[in-house]
């Protein structure tokens, strides 16, 4: 079993990678398919509103988040799914561009199930939840993501160019894993044998997960609005082909704002472990710390959200600060520093 996880791992991260692909197919046909179609629209409203077309005042607030209507005349459905009328003699590319986001969704569906294959394996292998060190929490993180990833574009299919950037996020980080963080499977250490192991780290891993999607609509929305403002450098011009700023921001928010409760139920939930194990609540070790100042910069990020005087820019770069101090909770603290929570299992 634990071979065979081995072996599944390379196999979902060559269908995360042709997943990718597939992605960055229909990101190059660009405006002439469904996806491209929702990205720039807020362009197309620019250009009316430079040709002297009326426009209301620019809002900035939960009125701003209102998607406009798309202004070659397509229907959007209240799931957010547009419906636009094909463009003349761009038939045959815009079939072509939804052929390869179908494709892509449909590789990165059969990629996450092997994905699970492999946590499944690992933990028959190992006789226990298959997160029993930063391998296999990796592992657990990575399979959280897939899976929102799959909901979302499963229920608002204008975002699937976002499909591009997790797949990307995916193979990185599934890369690392398998190359660098990788163990072999071995009992569990004598202070992570209680219940709290699962109740603990699994909502940990569920929450990290969800703050992992997060990141990338995160990223995105500035790289968007950067586009929007009128800069035209490498990374903005990326931003000519995601969705519309307004609706990458939203994501961002409900993500963070869905995560941010599970990930203080996980500290509370170690520290209601740590008194058991070792006889204190909180005793600052390293883990602990960086988990409060992930915790505090999150805090911040809805915080500043919620805040009419706080640009939306600034709030979300909060939210990207706060995804940089995850990871160095996950790869900086177990590589770098020695502390009780040392369980990543690396020499």
């Amino acid at each position: 079993m634990a071979a065979l996880s081995d072996q599944l791992l390379v196999v979902a991260i060559l269908g995360y990678l042709l997943a990718m692909i597939c992605h960055a197919a229909e990101y190059a046909f660009g405006t002439r398919s469904l996806v491209g179609r929702a990205a720039v629209r807020p362009e197309r409203e620019l250009a009316l509103v430079g040709a002297g077309a009326a426009a209301g005042p620019v809002l900035d607030g939960p009125a701003a988040e209102v998607e406009p209507t798309l202004s070659d005349g397509a229907a959007e459905r209240p799931d957010g799914d547009a419906t636009p009328r094909p463009a003349a003699g761009g038939g045959e590319s815009a079939s072509k561009a939804a052929l390869a986001g179908g494709v892509a969704v449909g590789l990165f569906a059969i990629a996450a199930a092997v994905h699970l294959a492999v946590l499944v394996t690992r933990g028959i292998a190992a006789e226990r939840m298959p997160w029993g060190n930063m391998y296999e929490y990796v592992l657990a993180v990575t399979f959280v993501g897939s899976v929102g990833w799959l909901w979302l574009v499963s229920r608002r299919t204008s975002i699937r160019h976002l499909g591009l950037f997790v797949a990307l996020a995916m193979v990185l980080l599934l890369a690392v894993a398998g190359l660098v963080l990788y163990v072999p499977i071995v009992p569990l250490l004598p202070a992570l044998n209680s219940y709290w192991f699962i109740v603990h780290v699994s909502a940990a891993a569920l929450s990290s997960g969800l703050l992992l999607l997060g990141a990338v609509p995160a990223v995105m929305y500035l790289i968007r609005d950067g586009y929007d403002r009128g800069k035209r450098s490498f990374p903005y011009t990326l931003g000519a082909r995601v969705p519309a700023a307004a609706t990458l921001e939203r994501l961002t928010f409900r993500l963070h704002a869905f995560a941010f409760p599970i990930w203080t139920f996980a500290v509370m939930a170690g520290a209601v472990w740590a008194e058991a194990a070792w006889g204190r609540y909180w005793g600052w070790d390293p883990k602990e710390t960086w988990a409060f100042i992930s915790w505090v910069v999150y805090a911040g990020y809805l915080h500043a959200r919620a805040t009419p005087s706080v640009k939306r820019p600034v709030a979300t770069w909060i939210a990207v600060v706060g995804f940089l101090t995850m990871q160095m909770n996950l790869y900086g603290v177990n590589i770098f520093f020695e502390g009780l929570h040392a369980y990543g299992g690396l020499d």
